[in-house]
């Protein structure tokens, strides 16, 4: 897949206890500064999400971050980015990541990982967008959430298809080739979300 000029990275809050993730987080943000590619973000300053705002700008990179205004002070949003929005709820904030991204990518976090992350799974199998969405399982953290869905499955709530909606690597190496084979996005999400 050629022209990915924005990612949309979801991650924690927190640094969790695995300092592992933490250079995770800034070999990310090196590796896209470096790629030219912009980060797109929660906005914040503090856990993983600031460590990876924060490699990108010091490597020269560019990151917009959307945070809406009722997190600005409990996220300790970032001041220096390259761009900032704050608005006004986390449905605004979900779409303005959608919309200025041309692929996600997904490191640990808690349930607003989760959460954005199961969203846009979601609106890729109703086929409202085919934008890549890329789980990294680093230290097989993301292993139970993928049993789950795996469990879903098993119980006839949802059928295999849905696992092939998003890919799954296990270490960053791997991103750029992944990205460069997989096939271009042909849905045009401003003709199919409201």
């Amino acid at each position: 897949m050629a022209n990915i000029e924005s990612i949309c990275v979801y991650c924690g809050s927190k640094t969790g206890n695995n300092g592992k993730f933490s250079t995770l987080a800034r070999n990310l943000g090196h590796l896209m500064a470096e790629q030219n590619i912009r980060l797109v973000y929660g906005g914040g300053s503090i856990g993983l999400m600031g460590i990876i705002a924060r490699a990108v700008m010091e490597k020269g990179g560019s990151v917009t971050g959307v945070i809406p205004g009722h997190l600005e002070d409990l996220e300790v949003g970032e001041k220096n980015l390259t761009d900032k929005f704050v608005v006004n709820n986390m449905h605004e904030r979900k779409r303005m990541m959608f919309d200025h991204s041309d692929a996600f990518v997904i490191l640990p976090g808690s349930i607003g990982t989760l959460d954005e992350t199961i969203e846009m799974v979601t609106w890729k199998q109703l086929q409202l967008h085919d934008k890549p969405i890329i789980l990294l399982n680093a230290d097989n953290y993301w292993d139970p959430f993928i049993k789950m869905l795996k469990n879903i499955i098993s119980e006839g709530f949802m059928t295999e298809h849905t696992m092939s909606l998003f890919e799954v690597i296990s270490d960053l190496d791997e991103l750029l080739p992944l990205l460069e084979k997989l096939p271009e996005p042909k849905i045009d999400p401003k003709n199919t979300l409201f």
